[in-house]
Order: structure tokens, then C-alpha cells, then sequence
């Protein structure tokens, strides 16, 4: 049987799109997976507060793949509003501002008591401070223009789930050593910095695979969803690890076209 060409798979997707769009059911489906997040963001502070460590984290990792796909989803059906807008931000700054937060703060701050609730804090108030930005850039930003090529600071998801890179080692690795306050802090505050930062963060909103490629891609995606089922925190935490070096990278290209391209005079 020949393989659907590439034109039809583009026309099913657009009819998709469309039927969703002209269904009122289908436009609220954004909306209901931001929802979703939300939902997990808080289940993650119910599982901190009986100290089921691994669900908490399990809980906001899944906030973190409904917040993906929602915005995926409102751009192909072409439904990306105002009130999705606010209602994701609202919805991201619970699950990847304060869930994280607390659930830090009850897994190790709280040995340092008033400083680590501080710590804690910082990071919810720069949740608020990243979100708020990336709303007024976002409003600022022409609807018929391409999305920039990277982010401007890190976004609160990716903050809410390095904060808890500590954590995953300790899930993996026997002993105190993860778990000291201070290691967890300084991860904080590293973050915090960052995400209210002008550096320039990786973004795939125009991450586009050449045709030869895509069937490698395909399958890298294959085997790491195979390792995300077998070695879920292992996976988890190479894929934070990369993601970590690749901020510097980032700031470093950027910086490098800055130079070709003469001084930043905005």
C-alpha cells in the first residue's frame, strides 16, 4: 500500500484543524488541557505534603507536558486567544512557580528554616515576574510575524523542573549528598536568576527537521520514549542536564551574532 504523500497529510491536518475550530467543543480543548495542567501543578503539592516525592515530581512533569501540548494545539486550530492566554499563565505560575517551590521546600529548604522558605519564595515571586514579561512581549508581538528564535530568559517550566534536578539525582544515587538545603538553594536561586535574565534560552516553536532527517527523528523519539518508560528518572535527568549546557551555547551564538551584526542600539 502506498504511503499517504506528504500533500494529504498537510490536508488532513488542516481539516482536522478546521472542524475542531467551527466545533465550540473543539475550541474549548486548549482551555481544558491548561486545565489539566493546573490540576497536576496542585495534585503536586498534595503528594509533597504527605512527602510521596516521586508522584509530586511525576505530578508536575505531566503539568509540563499539558502546557506544552495546549499551546500546540490552540496554534493549529488557530483558538490562541487572550483568555487562553491569561488562563495558561495563571495555571503556569501554580504548577511551576509554586508547586515547585513548596514541594522543594518540604522535600529539603525547610532544614534551613526561614532562608529556605525565602528561597522558596524568590522563586514564586520570579515565576510571576518571567510569566508577566512574556505576556506583555508576547502582546507586543506582531500576530503576522515568526515567533523569535529563542526565548529571553528561561521559561517557568523548564525552571520549575531544574529545581528539582537535586531531587532526581537523589532518586538515583544512595546518601545525603542531593539532598542538602544548600545544593537545593543555590539551584534555586540560579534558576530564579535566569528566568527573570535577558539570556537567550532555547526555543523549538521554529525548530524545523529537513525531510532526509525525519525518519531518524522519528526514531531518536521512539528510543527515548522507550527509555522514558524503562528509566524515567535517569531520562529525565540527562534530557535537564542537556538542556542546562545548552543555555550557554545559546548565549554564546547569540552573542556571536550580535558581533556580525553591530552593536544592539534598542
Amino acid at each position: 500500500m502506498a504511503g499517504i504523500t506528504r500533500e494529504r497529510r498537510t490536508e488532513m491536518v488542516r481539516n482536522a484543524a478546521v472542524m475542531c475550530e467551527e466545533s465550540k467543543y473543539g475550541r474549548m480543548l486548549p482551555n481544558a488541557l491548561t486545565i489539566l495542567s493546573l490540576c497536576c501543578g496542585a495534585t503536586a503539592i498534595r503528594f509533597a505534603l504527605n512527602a510521596e516525592w516521586k508522584a509530586a515530581v511525576a505530578a508536575i512533569v505531566c503539568a509540563a507536558v499539558f502546557d506544552t501540548l495546549d499551546g500546540k494545539l490552540a496554534r493549529l486550530i488557530h483558538v490562541d486567544g487572550a483568555f487562553g492566554a491569561q488562563l495558561d499563565s495563571l495555571a503556569d505560575l501554580v504548577s511551576f512557580g509554586i508547586a515547585p517551590g513548596v514541594l522543594v521546600y518540604l522535600w529539603t529548604l525547610y532544614h534551613a528554616h526561614g532562608a529556605g522558605w525565602a528561597f522558596a519564595l524568590i522563586f514564586c515571586a520570579c515565576s510571576a515576574i518571567r510569566l508577566a514579561r512574556f505576556n506583555v512581549e508576547s502582546a507586543d508581538h506582531a500576530e503576522d510575524s515568526a515567533p523569535p528564535a529563542y526565548f529571553t530568559g528561561v521559561p517557568t517550566p523548564a525552571a520549575a523542573c531544574l529545581i528539582l534536578l537535586p531531587m532526581l539525582l537523589g532518586f538515583q544515587f544512595k546518601g545525603d549528598a542531593f539532598s542538602h538545603p544548600w545544593l537545593s538553594a543555590a539551584m534555586i536561586a540560579l534558576m530564579s536568576w535566569l528566568m527573570v535574565s535577558r539570556v537567550p534560552t532555547l526555543s523549538l516553536k521554529q525548530f524545523h527537521v529537513p525531510r532526509p532527517f525525519k525518519k531518524a527523528v522519528f526514531a531518536l523519539g521512539g528510543i527515548l520514549l522507550g527509555s522514558a518508560i524503562l528509566w524515567p528518572w535517569a531520562t529525565l535527568t540527562v534530557a535537564l542536564l542537556m538542556y542546562l549546557l545548552s543555555i550557554p551555547i545559546m548565549a554564546s551564538l547569540s552573542d556571536s551574532d550580535r558581533g556580525k551584526t553591530g552593536p544592539d542600539m534598542g
